[in-house]
């Protein structure tokens, strides 16, 4: 028994010894950190530390304290502030920041703009003794309530999220709350084109409460006329003449009236891009066109070359500014520009088909009357070099007509002759249409004379009437 009782009284103590050394070890380890960080931190922080928030991560442990100011875990932000009361005023301030692109096709335009809010929320009211402001990222937006802005006639939207979510929110301790994003939007701009290129284009950017009617939600421009800002802007095709900020109220027949605001803005479309893509070249292809009038009329492939060149080239100019535009269904101006030189080429081919028509009824005659051998063969002369060659054809010039005066059968030749009309009875005969159709038959080199002479003057007065009207 007393073997027993010595031995248990050894195992006591050699437990108590090993408990001993690795208490002192651990409370010197503990000892040595608790100087290591109360050094550190007194160093970085000059003051003492919270080592259990030093344990946990800082990000999460600030959102937390961020909720917990603004108790946002006592209220349901799921109802607008002040419910059941007056509607809330939303102030809305807009800095448009560029615009991307305007599309004539899709009648339509892209915007990038900073869009802030402006509210009161009494529920988010914390203290503060320097009356100092919290900002937030998009992590709060998400557990608050926010007005539900969204763009009239919008396609497409989106918010920039490059390197993180570009929205801000920024608490005042009486509770005012400004909440600011970037977004790029592109919407609908309904467009006229009836005086294209030479228009001036009015758009507008619409925004407005999706679930807030005017009895709940009051949208309204902050500062006025100058809640709308803009930074410079260039664009290729376009001179941006002016902004302005406005405001209306939509009507649903569901849902009742809504607060709507309107950013217009004036686009005057910049004309040389198409002066020189378009109305030089159609001009210098009609010039080009009269050359005809000045070659022989019997050169047959070089003016039916030119004249086909030129209709050809006129077809892929009004193909080519077609392809471009949306598919209207009136007429745009460029449309009666082109399509007007368009008819002036064309009647100079048609022009030399007369032209060539008349020369050859004029050969005809004279090989009847004898003036032409029957053994000369126009179609095997004109197949060497597309020409009539003067010295083997003899193209007189058509008789002028003789006056003819109206005497008495019964008298003589000699007192015919002798007879002169009295002065103030002067009678000039007046040739009817036949008599001049067939005069330009018989003389065809006048049709191109005239022409030299009618194309110009009358292009000259199309273009004047033209720009005097859409200039």
């Amino acid at each position: 028994a007393n073997l027993v009782d010595v031995l248990t009284y050894l195992a006591l103590a050699a437990v108590s010894f090993v408990a001993m050394v690795t208490g002192g070890r651990s409370s010197s380890r503990r000892k040595h950190k608790d100087v290591f960080l109360g050094e550190n931190s007194k160093f970085k922080f000059g003051g003492r530390i919270d080592y259990k928030l030093k344990r946990q991560d800082s990000t999460k442990t600030l959102l937390i304290k961020s909720e917990q100011l603004l108790r946002i875990e006592e209220h349901d932000f799921a109802m607008r502030p002040g419910f059941g009361g007056a509607p809330i005023p939303v102030g809305i301030d807009v800095q448009v920041e560029s615009i991307d692109s305007i599309s004539e096709v899709n009648m339509d335009f892209t915007m990038t703009l900073y869009l802030r809010h402006y509210w009161k929320d009494e529920r988010l009211a914390f203290p503060s003794r320097n009356n100092q402001s919290r900002t937030f990222d998009s992590r709060l937006v998400k557990k608050i309530w926010v007005p539900d802005v969204f763009f009239v006639h919008s396609k497409r939207s989106f918010i920039h999220d490059t390197t993180m979510e570009n929205i801000m929110l920024r608490v005042y301790p009486d509770g005012k709350i400004l909440y600011s994003v970037r977004v790029t939007v592109t919407a609908l701009c309904s467009m006229d084109f009836s005086s294209f290129p030479l228009d001036t284009q009015n758009c507008s950017l619409e925004l407005e409460s999706y679930a807030y009617n005017e009895n709940d939600l009051m949208l309204y421009w902050k500062n006025g006329n100058d809640s709308l800002r803009t930074d410079e802007i260039v664009l290729s095709q376009f001179f941006i003449e002016h902004f302005q900020a406005s405001s209306g109220l939509a009507f649903y027949s569901s849902t009742g009236w809504y607060n709507r605001l309107f950013i217009t803005f004036i686009l005057r479309r910049h004309i040389f891009f198409f002066m020189l893509q378009t109305y030089f070249p159609t001009m210098l292809m009609v010039v080009l066109s009269w050359v005809s009038f000045w070659i022989d009329r019997r050169a047959v492939p070089a003016r039916v070359s030119l004249g086909i060149t030129t209709v050809l080239t006129m077809s892929t100019i009004i193909t080519g500014v077609s392809a471009s535009m949306p598919q209207v269904s009136y007429v745009k101006a460029v449309d009666i520009y082109l399509w007007t030189s368009f008819l002036f080429v064309f009647l100079s081919v048609i022009e030399y088909a007369a032209v060539n028509y008349c020369t050859t009824l004029e050969e005809m005659r004279k090989m009847k009357r004898g003036k032409i051998p029957s053994t000369f063969n126009a179609s095997q002369a004109m197949a060497f070099d597309g020409c009539f060659h003067d010295n083997d054809i003899e193209l007189t010039t058509f008789p002028r007509l003789a006056p003819t005066l109206t005497s008495d059968p019964l008298t003589s030749p000699t007192q015919s002759s002798d007879m002169r009309p009295t002065e103030g009875t002067r009678l000039r005969r007046q040739r009817s249409v036949r008599e001049n159709v067939d005069l330009l038959v018989n003389n065809s080199y006048m049709i191109d004379s005239y022409s030299r002479l009618a194309f110009p003057l009358s292009y000259l007065l199309f273009n004047t009437i033209y720009w005097s009207m859409y200039s």
